[in-house]
């Protein structure tokens, strides 16, 4: 009985060190920080990196699956106000788990103007600190992050409400462009 407690000890204490170091490696970059390095291919098979936009403000949100309701609602309320955004010196790209084919077929279907990163490995997600596992799944976090024309994180979301978001970007771009 002895030996089956202590491995069972063994066993939490090297479960709770992978917790943990996988945590700290899917940690939230700070604002202020240079943004973690992303090179990824797109829904076009184009590779992505932060030189693509290096020069300008990128809007980098992060979504769980495509065509599901908040993530519809989420691209789509970016598709809507991407003129507005583009007027502010900035581009949108999102991220999820889904591979390049589903994200050609959700950009295609609702019409969306900007690139879709296919982080299947979700190596993008963790560095980004938005990689979670849903009942056996990995699937992004819905978290967005601003970074600026010099490639640093200059403003952070974390669970952001969809149809909200875009319209809280196009603020916060105002707001850090005065101060830039």
């Amino acid at each position: 009985m002895k030996k089956i407690l202590e491995g069972i000890g063994l066993l939490i204490v090297v479960s709770g060190l992978l917790i943990y170091s996988s945590a700290r490696a899917d940690e939230v970059p700070q604002v202020g920080k240079p943004a973690p390095a992303l090179n990824v291919k797109d829904q076009n098979g184009i590779l992505q990196s932060l030189e693509n936009y290096r020069g300008k403000w990128l809007v980098l949100y992060f979504y769980p699956k495509d065509e599901t309701p908040g993530c519809t609602a989420e691209a789509c309320a970016y598709r809507d106000d991407i003129h507005k955004i583009q007027q502010l010196g900035a581009a949108v790209v999102g991220v999820s788990i889904d591979d390049a084919s589903s994200h050609a077929e959700f950009a295609d279907h609702h019409h969306l103007p900007f690139p879709l990163l296919a982080d299947q490995d979700g190596a993008l997600a963790s560095r980004y600190g938005s990689v979670r596992s849903l009942m056996g799944y990995r699937l992004a976090r819905r978290n967005t992050f601003i970074i600026d024309p010099k490639g640093n994180i200059a403003k952070v979301y974390l669970n952001v409400d969809a149809e909200q978001n875009p319209g809280e970007v196009i603020t916060a771009l105002k707001q850090l462009q005065a101060g830039y």
